[in-house]
């Protein structure tokens, strides 16, 4: 779907144009020149290169911070030229946005038809997520066919591969840890599972994706908005009751300037933890000492009555407290946007808002990340084929950033370019 996550509430900024940004050229198109120096002997040359060194650098490093800030000011500021212009010139900009509402009401319908094809194909995709999920749990034996299939694959991608032997019968086991593996083997999410986890994740069973359902039987809090569930089914453990838990991305009702829906909050399951098995804290034992008893004012009645019923001022107690510790079921309690009101209202620090919005972000792409990737893919996870590919498109963003002009450029003739014009990534 949306890679843009605007946190909800957010002022709205004008992109600068050239109607829309002041005439007059910023110090660094004009190309700032380094500051010269007078000339020094050679017998104070190496004590002036010194000096040289950190002047220079401080004093190009204050100059960047001015022209940054000068840059900040001007954004979404207007030079005059709109303004300027004959009222007969005006209506014709006029006509352009009534002509681009046009174009946005197009661009929307566009969206939410490839909303309606994704989940068309969903639907034809579901046989085969349930025959996967049948193998993995092995509830069915892989068929012939299937595993033939899947060698041709393999050969495809390696000259090398050996067939495995004709005379070995499937395991009826299926795969174990098949999901607590391919869930290790992302990038984001191998971050937040812990040793503590893995052991509550290897009851893992299955992962499926589901869009929200649209009339009167869609939840309260979902209806009318576009988005999509993730669903984690798992057998039968130790940790908490929940056979499953899922997490709920919602989307604006209306598709955002940047043409793609817009990230507005995420829902999670409340998970039901058995006994000292909440795997989200951390329970410390301290050793309390029972403070001597006060007879004075009013606390003289809870005082005596603690007494007698500690008998004891001298015991040693032992207090159990819980504090919050790292965790992938955290992603089940997922950040909550600011209101507009509590942003406008001051109620965070700029920090905090920027903390809140990686945060955010971080959670939505580990949600779309499930969506199109891991579901879809989970066999190439498991086999860890899938991180080849996320290491190309890693060195192939930082070719784009580090290109000669600074602004990146297109694919190389010939690359692998797949156009999937209804993904929206």
């Amino acid at each position: 779907m949306s890679s843009t996550m605007p946190i909800s509430g957010a002022a709205n900024v004008t992109a600068p144009t050239p109607q829309n940004t002041p005439l007059t050229q910023a110090p660094i198109a004009l190309g700032l020149s380094r500051p010269t120096v007078p000339d020094i002997t050679e017998d104070n040359e190496g004590e002036a290169a010194e000096d040289e060194g950190p002047s220079l650098a401080g004093l190009e490093q204050h100059m960047l911070g001015m022209v940054q800030g000068k840059l900040a000011d001007l954004l979404g500021k207007s030079s005059g030229y709109i303004e300027s212009l004959p009222v007969e010139v005006k209506l014709n900009v006029e006509a352009l946005k009534g002509v681009q509402v046009k174009q946005n009401d197009l661009h929307n319908q566009y969206k939410k038809e490839c909303l309606e094809l994704e989940k068309k194909y969903l639907e034809l995709q579901k046989p085969l997520y349930e025959r996967r999920s049948a193998i993995i749990a092995g509830k069915t034996a892989a068929t012939t066919e299937e595993i033939e299939a899947g060698e041709q694959a393999s050969v495809k991608d390696d000259e090398d591969y050996t067939p495995l032997p004709k005379d070995v019968k499937p395991s009826p086991a299926g795969i174990p840890e098949f999901w607590l593996t391919a869930l290790r083997n992302h990038v984001g999410l191998s971050e937040m599972i812990t040793d503590r986890d893995a052991e509550a994740l290897k009851h893992l069973v299955d992962v499926r994706l589901e869009y929200l359902k649209e009339g009167e039987d869609a939840p309260k809090e979902t209806l009318g908005k576009p988005g999509f569930k993730i669903i984690f089914q798992f057998e039968k453990n130790d940790y908490f009751t929940n056979e499953v838990l899922e997490k709920t991305y919602l989307y604006q009702e209306e598709v955002g300037y940047s043409g793609d829906f817009v990230y507005d909050r995420a829902l999670g399951t409340n998970i039901k933890w058995k006994e000292d098995k909440d795997l989200t804290k951390e329970f410390e034992i301290k050793k309390q000492r029972n403070k001597s008893m006060s007879f004075d004012h009013l606390h003289a009645v809870v005082a005596l009555l603690t007494y007698l019923y500690l008998k004891d001022t001298n015991r040693t107690r032992l207090v159990r407290k819980a504090r919050p510790t790292e965790s992938f079921f955290n992603f089940f309690s997922p950040p909550v946007p600011p209101t507009e009101e509590e942003i406008e209202n001051g109620d965070y620090e700029e920090e905090e808002l920027q903390d809140l919005e990686e945060k955010l972000e971080e959670d939505y792409q580990i949600g779309e990340d499930l969506k199109e990737k891991i579901i879809p893919r989970a066999i190439d996870y498991f086999t860890g084929k899938a991180l080849e590919y996320e290491i190309m498109d890693e060195d192939d963003e930082d070719d784009y950033e580090d290109s000669e002009d600074g602004r990146g450029g297109a694919p190389a003739a010939g690359a692998n370019v797949n156009p999937e014009e209804c993904k929206n990534q």
